[in-house]
C-alpha cells in the first residue's frame, strides 16, 4: 500500500478482525512526520486522556546469572557486562519496594527475574510477592521468562493483572538477537497467559542493527494479536558495554518517535510506553512521544539493571508538559 492511498479510519473497539501487513505497517512509517502525529494524536485523544500519563516502576527481583544469550542483556550469563548474578530478593524487600514507589506515584509495580524459566520454589516465592503487592492497592506485574499452563494459572490465582513477555523484535530478525528461545517459544507462553485471563504487556526493542521493514514487521506482530496487548512497551536500545550489542549504531530519535506513533495508530487502545532509553533522551524528544501517543513510562531512578530518569526529573517534564499521573483526578 503507498502511502497516498492510506486512509484514517476510526477503528472499533480491540477490532479482532482487522489485520496489518508488514507492508501496510511500512507505510505508516514512511508518512511525512506531521501526518503521521496528526493520525496517532486523533486517536490517542478518542482513547484516552491525552495528558495522562500512566506511571509503572520495575524491580529486579532476580539480578544476573540468565542463561539465555539475549544480544542486548547485560543480565546474560554469556555476555561480560560485569552484571553480578544474585539471589532473589525477599518479600519483604520487594513489599518496601512497592510502597515507595506508591508514595511517588507509581500505580503499577512491575517485578523482572534474570532466568529462562521460573522453578517451583521460584514461584512460591513470586506469588508471596504478587499478593503482598496487590494488598497495597496497587496493579501488579511481573516478567518472569517462559510459563507453562500451571504456572500461568498460579499468577491468575494470586492475583497477577498483567504478564510482561516482549517479542523483542520481527521474527525474521530474531535469530540476530536471540539463539537459545525460539520465536515461538514467545509466542505460546503469551498465549498461556492469554488463557489464563491475564493481561498482556508486550512489545520489543528498537535501535538493535534492525531495518525499517524489520522494525514494521515487530509492529505489525503485536498488533495482530487477537486481542493485540494491553500494555506495549517500546525500548530504545541501552548498549551497554560487555554485550554483543554495545557498538551497534544509534537510532536517530525521531524515528523512534515513528515507532511510537505507528503503535498508537496500530494499537489504538493500548497503554504505550516509553521504557528502556528514556534516560538517553532529550526532554523535547520525549515530548514529541508524548505526542505521538506514549502514555506510559517506566518510573523511578532504575529499570532492572540499568538508569532511568530520576522521579524529580520526569515530574518537572510533566509539569512542562501539563501532564499528570493517571491516577490523578483532573
Amino acid at each position: 500500500m503507498s502511502t497516498q492511498t492510506i486512509e484514517f479510519i476510526r477503528p472499533a473497539k480491540q477490532p479482532a478482525t482487522q489485520r496489518w501487513s508488514v507492508d501496510e505497517v511500512e507505510a505508516l512509517f514512511k508518512l511525512p512526520f506531521s501526518d503521521l502525529l496528526y493520525r496517532a494524536q486523533q486517536l490517542h485523544r478518542e482513547y484516552f486522556d491525552p495528558n495522562a500519563v500512566q506511571l509503572s516502576t520495575l524491580l529486579s527481583i532476580k539480578t544476573g546469572g540468565c542463561t539465555e544469550d539475549c544480544g542486548y542483556c547485560p543480565q546474560s550469563a554469556f555476555n561480560s557486562s560485569g552484571v553480578e548474578d544474585r539471589k532473589m530478593l525477599e518479600v519483604e524487600a520487594v513489599v518496601e519496594a512497592a510502597r515507595a514507589a506508591q508514595q511517588k506515584g507509581a500505580g503499577r509495580f512491575c517485578m523482572g527475574a534474570a532466568w529462562r524459566e521460573p522453578t517451583e520454589e521460584d514461584m512460591a516465592s513470586v506469588v508471596e510477592m504478587v499478593k503482598a503487592v496487590r494488598d497495597l492497592g496497587m496493579e501488579t506485574c511481573a516478567t518472569l521468562g517462559m510459563l507453562n499452563d500451571e504456572q500461568t494459572e498460579q499468577l491468575r490465582a494470586a492475583g497477577l493483572d498483567y504478564y510482561n513477555h516482549n517479542l523483542d523484535t520481527a521474527p525474521e530478525f530474531y535469530g540476530n538477537i536471540i539463539s537459545t528461545r525460539d520465536y515461538q517459544d514467545r509466542l505460546d507462553t503469551l498465549e498461556r497467559v492469554r488463557k489464563a485471563g491475564m493481561s498482556v504487556c508486550s512489545g520489543g526493542i528498537v535501535g538493535m542493527g534492525e531495518s525499517l521493514t524489520q522494525r514494521a514487521g515487530l509492529i505489525a506482530q503485536l498488533a495482530n494479536m487477537d486481542p493485540y496487548p494491553e500494555s506495549v512497551p517500546i525500548n530504545n536500545l541501552v548498549k551497554v558495554e560487555g554485550t554483543p550489542l554495545a557498538q551497534t549504531e544509534d537510532i536517530d530519535p525521531l524515528d523512534f518517535v515513528r515507532t511510537i506513533a505507528v503503535a498508537r495508530i496500530t494499537m489504538p487502545e493500548a497503554l504505550v510506553r516509553l521504557s528502556a532509553g528514556r534516560q538517553q533522551m532529550s526532554d523535547a524528544v520525549q515530548a514529541l512521544c508524548f505526542l505521538a501517543g506514549a502514555n506510559s513510562i517506566f518510573y523511578g531512578e532504575q529499570l532492572l539493571t540499568t538508569g532511568n530518569p530520576d522521579v524529580e526529573k520526569d515530574r518537572a517534564l510533566m509539569g512542562k508538559l501539563g501532564m499528570y499521573p493517571l491516577t490523578e483526578k483532573h
